[in-house]
């Protein structure tokens, strides 16, 4: 059983990693059940208490990942036309691989706000910014802790095959 948990932890703990940057895939949700795979392994040395604390900054990185979009539109002076633009860029982006996937929103934070609220460019501009920068921030804090997460699925799968 062990080695079966083993493996599930391994491709979790990856696809955890790849769903960071993927909108689509449940990135840190990923990552989190791998580390759980990862615990219930014989020999593992991965504790309760990081387990505990693991799943804390899992549900706060998910609960930044939808606050902090519209936290930033609105302190760059965004509305709902920008918001809805950035969403929608998003997942056009992801057509366009890693590059989109980072300039989409942007573009559609643009162009929502252009299109739907008829604010200037400059402004636009400054909307695109912020739904930019809200991106790379929960990009950002997902990353680290999905590569912290695969640290010690790596760590116990290192401790289990010596």
């Amino acid at each position: 059983m062990d080695i079966v948990l083993v493996v599930i932890a391994l491709i979790m703990g990856v696809i955890g990693l790849l769903g960071v940057i993927v909108p689509v895939l449940p990135g840190t949700i990923l990552s989190f059940a791998g580390l759980l795979c990862a615990y219930f392994i014989d020999g593992s040395t991965i504790s309760e208490t990081q387990l505990v604390i693991w799943g804390v900054v899992s549900v706060v990185a998910i609960v930044l990942d939808y606050v902090l979009p519209g936290y930033f539109s609105k302190l760059f002076g965004g509305t709902k036309a920008g918001i809805t633009g950035a969403t929608v860029g998003t997942f056009v982006g992801l057509i366009f691989g890693v590059p989109g996937i980072i300039l989409g929103p942007f573009f559609g934070a643009v162009l929502g706000e252009m299109l739907g609220s008829k604010v200037e460019f400059m402004q636009a501009l400054k909307v695109g910014l912020g739904s930019m920068l809200s991106f790379l921030v929960g990009t950002g804090i997902k990353l680290i802790a999905g590569i912290y997460m695969l640290y010690y699925i790596i760590k116990v799968l290192v401790v289990v095959i010596i």
